[in-house]
């Protein structure tokens, strides 16, 4: 009930739509606006040890994502989802492999500069923190460090594009999260989960179906686990997304629901994800435009 309780409060605070079409009639109008001008691109300064190789292309794919192009998500044929910063250092036993994506195309210039603006950020983070962290290990004596970042197009139809993009950290054992953006392609703008319903009774309804699917594929499979009780004494149990847990919507118009590694599972399951079948939250949507 507290983390039910504390999930409600982070959703008051979040500002929803009272009605999910005037946010797509605002949108549209954005979209319009076609004077906006693309923000110049973030460029921040990267120094690392002379023995680090470091590499760093204005579009730098590798042969399989340059063969998978010819797909990449697009509005009409103009639009699509790029890598237009790799960032490889290997020194010794410290490694970073960085991939920075990058809408282009959109006419809502707004929506376009803030998702690049945000990618970049990410990753210049991460890279500050790898390169604090490597200095203060080796200054420990040394010993094993290495992050990464890449990305995944899950969603490309005519109306959806979802971009999940991935950050795994290596100290010991590692850590993955996920981040993904749902945008509405026809109308050009970003979906949030919280945008999607009447109110924050969604959270309760995806939250009970979740600890029901947890249960049953742990009976059904020895080989999962999920923390829905703390019988295992590790202080926490699953009671609750968060209303904006992390979220997609597929080719075939149904919402997914994911857990970052080691949110809900032990770390061997990964980052999980889960379909949330329509008829456990039709009742609480806004409408059946996105989810159906």
């Amino acid at each position: 009930m507290k983390r039910l309780k504390n999930a409600k409060k982070q959703y008051d605070d979040i500002e929803i739509p009272s009605e999910l079409q005037s946010v797509v009639e605002k949108s549209i109008q954005e979209a319009r606006r076609k004077h906006i001008k693309n923000a110049p691109f973030k460029q921040w300064g990267i120094g690392v040890a002379a023995a680090a190789s470091l590499f760093i292309a204005s579009v730098n794919v590798s042969p399989a994502l340059a063969q998978s192009l010819s797909s990449v998500p697009v509005l009409g044929s103009i639009v699509q989802v790029v890598t237009i910063q790799e960032i490889k250092i290997a020194e010794d036993s410290y490694n970073a492999d960085l991939k920075i994506p990058s809408v282009t195309g959109l006419d809502n210039k707004e929506l376009e500069n803030r998702l690049n603006e945000k990618y970049t950020a990410e990753n210049e983070a991460l890279y500050k923190d790898f390169q604090k962290d490597m200095e203060e290990l080796k200054e420990a004596g040394g010993g094993h460090l290495g992050v990464a970042s890449t990305y995944e197009v899950v969603t490309d139809t005519e109306d959806i594009l979802s971009i999940s993009r991935y950050e795994v950290n290596t100290v010991g054992s590692s850590s993955t999260t996920m981040r993904t953006d749902t945008i509405d392609k026809k109308n050009e703008i970003l979906i949030t989960l919280p945008s999607l319903f009447k109110d924050d009774a969604y959270i309760e309804a995806i939250s009970t179906y979740l600890k029901d699917d947890m249960a049953k594929q742990m009976a059904n499979d020895s080989d999962k686990t999920y923390w829905i009780d703390d019988k295992e004494g590790i202080g926490f149990e699953f009671e609750a997304i968060r209303p904006d847990q992390t979220f997609s919507i597929t080719k075939d118009h149904k919402l997914t629901i994911s857990f970052d590694k080691y949110e809900v599972a032990p770390g061997y399951m990964g980052v999980v994800t889960f379909e949330i079948p329509t008829e456990v939250i039709k009742s609480h949507l806004i409408s059946d435009y996105y989810i159906k």
